[in-house]
């Protein structure tokens, strides 16, 4: 029998004593002298995304004051139990991952004796990981040594590692196992003694071909040799095709090709596909999704547009929302997502082809349009426009931009005449510089504190602060349209004026949305209520409060609101021309310049905006064209 251990993770580097160093190296040790391959590794350094991919992980986990992991391995900690937490996150995503913990403490601590090693253990249980041992605790203390406790739970490991083998029938090197493990000071620990090291019911699950044996064991009592009661093996996955019943070869799905190369996994899994299929997402290959906007739905009626229209002039009806990529790297507390995408730092997922994605992008958009057919109050006309889609607002749900194929993505969009208005939270400030030319690029700046950020957007990057940055300094090279979205939570994040217009002034954009918080209702992710979100007023009173400061005063001016999303937008006065301003795009003109090859701005394509659009107007941003249908009031009135 032989198994592949392929990582051994241990944070060395914040060690105080080297304690913990130890016996991850006497582990690994054993590893090695039962046939398996090992790597001690710091968590301190370990690529936070790779545990999904790891079979078995075996941490090594020292408490810290106020029973904490070492300071440096608080973002690894901080990141896992954020996931636990975090409902975007399928609690399948882990459970194909097997896991053991091991403290080094001291008992003098009391009540925080081995707390890092324990909670890091039920962590890892919240994420439907498969527990091989029950928490080992080492103590430290005076008078007793670490060996107490690790012998005997290193001896149960390993033979609860074989009883899990066994009833998998794996007698091959076909599947990979990894052991873990953490730092280390000089403090934590408990006795062990009478603590259960090994719970059978922990084992976890068995493979697919897993049959149901039963392990006997054999006491001796009075010098006789007595069977105990038998021990049942955790019930094993049924298989799915029951062809493979009968093989007795190892039959584990290694995430690996025919040819041994690994599969490419796929961002999309089944509950999350369900999850998002149940808010209205078509879902498009396997990282992609497309969803028709409510104002999309409105302006087909005559309803009026969404703040893009008043904003910027594209026609609701004709505008496609979707996404390249579902996943995100934040988890803010106002997302009107309900957290159901999927989290992640990088991209590291199956990768569908840019025109493949637009074409099932624009096919189910089209789907989605012929069921307003019939709906009472659709225009014909618009209907019939409605399915030559003339923009794409890529800023449905987590970050367009970390898709591979985004450039050729654009590139296909420009040449079916299909505006871009790419949205981004700020955490890929390489992946703007890469960014061709879009028709509007947006990042979204929740917060002008790294401390009110991180409570806000909650973000997964324990750098998140520097690419925040990072992004506006980007974002001041590009030449053609930039925003920035400003998201106001009352209570959270309108005192930062200040603070707010420091940031606009290093990134320069051409505008800044300020826009009121859309409440969703109530969230297990969020604590926001209404009493969160600011009345229109409240907002000019602070986009205006905004435009006095000495940063911007000179080059920036309220120009147009849109009171119906609770939105104004700020502009530079370059936009500004003999006394009229140009929020709005020459759409035509944009694609000319794209085809064009060359260089070009962002006035280059600007184009007046109405007079029923312009801050302080009476239609305070709604368009006269369309009628005003108020629900909770019986009556409609053309315009305002």
């Amino acid at each position: 029998m032989y198994f592949e251990f392929n990582r051994c993770y241990q944070s060395s580097l914040a060690s105080q004593t080297g304690t913990t160093s130890k016996w991850a190296n006497i582990f690994a040790s054993q590893a090695s002298e039962r046939g398996f391959k090992s790597e001690v590794q710091d968590l301190s350094t370990y690529d936070l995304d790779d545990l999904v991919d790891e079979s078995l992980v075996v941490f090594f986990a020292a408490t810290y004051t106020g029973g904490k992991l070492p300071d440096s391995c608080v973002p690894f900690y901080d990141w896992l139990e954020s996931h636990s937490l975090d409902w975007r996150v399928d609690k399948g995503t882990y459970s194909n991952v097997r896991f053991a913990v091991f403290g080094i403490g001291n008992s003098v601590y009391g009540e925080n004796f081995n707390l890092a090693a324990k909670n890091l253990d039920k962590i890892m249980e919240q994420l439907t990981a498969q527990r091989v041992m029950a928490v080992g605790l080492g103590d430290n203390g005076a008078g007793v040594e670490i060996e107490t406790a690790f012998k005997p739970w290193s001896t149960k490991f390993w033979r609860s590692l074989e009883v899990i083998l066994a009833t998998s029938g794996t007698t091959s090197p076909s599947i990979q196992r990894t052991i873990a493990t953490s730092d280390e000071p000089d403090e934590d620990v408990e006795d062990p003694q009478g603590e259960p090291l090994v719970d059978m019911e922990d084992l976890g699950k068995t493979s697919k071909s897993a049959k149901k044996p039963v392990i006997k064991r054999r006491s001796r009592k009075n010098g006789n040799e007595q069977p105990e009661k038998p021990v049942r093996a955790p019930k094993p996955v049924e298989p799915e095709d029951d062809e493979d019943d009968d093989d007795e070869e190892e039959n584990v799905d290694l995430g690996l090709n025919e040819d041994g190369t690994k599969k490419e996994r796929e961002m999309l899994t089944p509950s999350l596909r369900k999850a998002l299929t149940k808010q209205g997402y078509r879902l498009l290959g396997s990282h992609s999704g497309v969803k028709l906007c409510r104002w999309t739905k409105a302006m087909l009626r005559g309803r009026g547009g969404c703040y893009k229209h008043t904003f910027y002039g594209i026609k609701s009806y004709q505008c496609m929302e979707m996404t390249p990529s579902l996943a995100c790297a934040n988890k803010c507390v106002f997302c009107w997502r309900h957290h159901k995408n999927p989290v992640g730092t990088e991209w590291k997922w199956k990768v569908d082809s840019a025109g493949f994605l637009l074409d099932e992008a624009i096919k189910n958009h089209q789907g989605m349009i012929k069921q307003m057919k019939g709906v009472p109050g659709v225009s014909k006309d618009r209907y019939d426009e409605a399915f030559t889609i003339k923009h794409c607002a890529l800023s449905l749900v987590g970050e367009p931009i970390t898709y591979p194929e985004i450039n050729e993505f654009v590139d296909l969009l420009h040449g079916r005449g299909i505006s871009s208005f790419m949205v981004t939270n700020a955490q890929f400030p390489d992946k703007i510089d890469e960014l061709k030319p879009v028709t509007q690029l947006y990042i979204s700046v929740d917060a002008a504190t790294k401390e009110s950020l991180q409570r806000i957007d909650r973000p997964i990057f324990t750098d998140f602060w520097e690419r925040f940055l990072a992004c506006m300094d980007s974002l001041a090279k590009k030449g053609q349209r930039t925003v920035y979205r400003l998201t106001l939570v009352k209570e959270w994040n309108m005192d930062e004026i200040k603070d707010y217009a420091k940031l606009i002034a290093r990134g320069r954009p051409s505008f800044v949305e300020v826009k009121g918080v859309t409440y969703c209702g109530t969230s297990k992710a969020s604590t926001l209520t209404m009493q969160n979100v600011p009345f229109h007023q409240e907002v000019i009173n602070f986009a205006t409060a905004l435009c006095d400061t000495p940063e911007l005063r000179d080059n920036y001016e309220l120009a147009v609101e849109h009171e119906h999303s609770c939105g104004v937008l700020i502009a530079d006065k370059k936009f500004k021309v003999n006394g009229v301003w140009n929020t709005w795009i020459d759409y035509p003109k944009f694609h000319e310049l794209v085809a064009s090859g060359k260089e070009f701005n962002a006035t280059d394509y600007m184009e007046p905006s109405p007079y029923w659009s312009l801050i302080g107007a009476q239609e305070r941003g709604f368009d006269p064209e369309e009628t005003r249908f108020k629900r909770n009031k019986a009556y409609q009135t053309s315009g305002c």
